[in-house]
């Protein structure tokens, strides 16, 4: 599945404004290493899914972990702004 810059920049844009409006903005002054990680998974995930599929499922399953590991560093970064 290819996702095209254009949505890639309004998914990201939309997603900040999201966070800055939720009040995590704290959390991006502090949690340097989180939001970094972050960027790299959601690297990963784009990879991922412009990468041929037929992979026996493991392409898949990797999409998956990923996004639940994009889903944990969120967590984090939420509790570590409280």
């Amino acid at each position: 599945m290819y996702i095209s810059r254009l949505r890639m920049i309004v998914g990201a844009t939309a997603a900040a404004i999201g966070f800055s409006l939720l009040g995590a903005g704290t959390a991006f002054a502090v949690q340097t290493h989180m939001l970094n990680a972050r960027d790299d998974l959601q690297s990963a995930q784009n990879q991922l899914q412009q990468a041929i599929p037929d992979k026996d499922g493991h392409r898949v399953d990797a999409i998956n972990l990923v996004q639940q590991a994009i889903d944990q560093v969120n967590l984090g970064i939420q509790a570590g702004a409280q």
